[in-house]
């Protein structure tokens, strides 16, 4: 009888039903709303997708309390994330308040030059990033500063956070410290360090040929140069806040504990209070002034508190430069939380539902050769970001998916773990509703739609793993007699 119960599983049709909504309501919310969809539009897209998704399911015999369960399991995955978000919040609140920031941004204005700015804050980004294994940290920290920088020297925050977003997933892609490169290697059975060697052929090209675009647009951009403009913001900065090379403290404290594998969580909890100390010890004229007319303790309290929760906000009358230092706190992140919350539940309810299952098994019955299998796990991989929004997500569910078929075709485990790494991490900055995407849309404060176009690391390095796979080219294979003798059989 119990069998007789079994929800059944959805066809291709039930599939896409919700995906096809979905899709329908993102394209109306981006064209009703523009650079506002994310705040709110993308939102109410995804939970009325969802919603036609758990139709769909009590139709196949589902229940309420499964599905329901699912997504507390699906928003319970982000838990992790939503606290180091809030905690960055407060850290970019604390660094403008301490001077970090305004420091890192005074400083750049008189080294780094326009003509090969994007190149420069793409390898910059790629150091830092590959030091700590974080593109989030790399991008709320040096990320937040160069384009500060590059608003102060009149370029493109659009091309600046590609650059950014390429540096920060180049270096977060090949550091033994980062998670997912841990966690590539542990899905397909391949060993971190033989996974991190085998992932240059495909990465090294990818980031070269990014710094090359990079240069390319720096050198043919037409850039005038205001050096008047440049003292004068240099000037302003230095007048509001002590400009000292000891402001920068909080900044090596934060890559101190990434390195010593301190969790991302504490570190940049920490890194904030740091932050919070340095505005008390170097900043006291400005408290003063933000604190307006209350006595010194109350001032010190209130501002720095302020800064924690609801980041600061400096008038100097030149808007360029309020736009500079205005920011942060943890409230400027809970429109990044709730979009979080409202896409992994829909992609829970997904693959609660069999869905997603659903689409790689129609993928998988087409993938005759080697290049169509990685081509399909790129596909894969790319579709998960899409549907579940978590770049985790989209490594573990097609590394689970695809493992036994890679096996089977006499493929290294190196080459799954590789190809996960290649597209299911590197492309969940460019999808917008995608965590990653909103993450860096939040400390940023470009629209993805208007940065992915120039995360160019991003967009090669997967194109590449595709080649590659159809080629032939640096395809390592299993050499034990069993596994030869299974791949002549099935491909005879």
């Amino acid at each position: 009888m119990s069998e007789l119960n079994l929800p059944k599983q959805p066809s291709m049709l039930d599939a896409s039903i919700p995906v096809i909504t979905l899709i329908c309501l993102l394209t109306l919310a981006v064209f009703y709303f523009g650079d506002n969809s994310s705040y709110g539009p993308n939102q109410i897209a995804l939970l009325i997708s969802m919603g036609v998704a758990i139709i769909v399911g009590v139709k196949n015999g589902h229940n309420w309390h499964s599905i329901e369960k699912a997504i507390v399991n699906g928003i319970s995955l982000s838990l992790g994330a939503v606290l180091i978000l809030l905690a960055v919040g407060s850290l970019i609140g604390t660094w403008l308040l301490s001077g970090t920031v305004p420091t890192m941004i005074y400083y750049g204005l008189q080294l780094l030059n326009p003509s090969w700015f994007y190149a420069a804050a793409c390898v910059m980004c790629a150091i830092v990033s590959m030091s700590i294994g974080s593109s989030w940290t790399t991008a709320a920290t040096i990320g937040v500063a160069l384009i500060g920088i590059a608003q102060g020297l009149d370029l493109s925050p659009a091309v600046t956070a590609g650059a950014v977003i390429s540096g920060a997933y180049f270096g977060d892609k090949i550091s033994p410290l980062s998670e997912t490169t841990n966690l590539a290697p542990a899905i397909a059975g391949s060993e971190l360090f033989a996974h991190i060697r085998y992932m240059f052929w495909t990465t090294a090209p990818s980031i070269v040929t990014a710094l090359v675009l990079f240069i390319i647009i720096g050198l043919n951009e037409t850039i005038t140069v205001n050096n008047d403009s440049i003292d004068l913001l240099s000037q302003q900065l230095a007048e509001q806040f002590n400009i000292s090379v000891f402001n920068l403290v909080p900044l090596l404290v934060l890559l101190t504990l990434a390195i010593k594998k301190v969790p991302a969580f504490p570190a940049v909890a920490i890194g904030a209070l740091i932050g919070g100390v340095w505005a008390l010890v170097f900043q006291q004229e400005l408290i003063v002034r933000l604190g307006g007319n209350t006595d010194l303790i109350t001032a010190n309290v209130k501002v720095i508190w302020t800064a924690f929760f609801d980041g600061v906000v400096i008038e100097t009358g030149n808007s360029q430069l309020d736009s500079l230092l205005s920011g942060g706190g943890m409230s400027s992140m809970l429109n990044t939380v709730w979009l979080i919350m409202c896409a992994l539940s829909f992609g829970a309810v997904l693959e609660h539902l069999g869905m997603l299952k659903k689409f790689v098994e129609v993928i998988l019955a087409s993938a005759k050769s080697t290049g169509s299998l990685i081509a399909s796990t790129v596909a894969t991989c790319i579709g998960t970001n899409i549907l579940t929004a978590d770049q985790y997500m989209a490594i573990v569910m097609p590394g689970r998916m695809y493992k036994e078929e890679y096996e089977r075709r006499g493929l290294d485990p190196l080459v799954l773990s590789r190809t996960l790494e290649d597209a299911g991490t590197i492309t969940s900055p460019l999808i917008p509703w995608n965590t990653c995407a909103v993450y860096m849309s939040g400390v940023l404060l470009v629209n993805p739609l208007d940065y992915m176009f120039y995360c160019f690391f991003n967009w090669i390095n997967p194109i590449l793993a595709v080649i590659y796979g159809f080629i032939g080219f640096n395809i390592k294979t299993l050499t034990n007699k069993t596994t030869k003798e299974t791949t002549h059989k099935a491909t005879a």
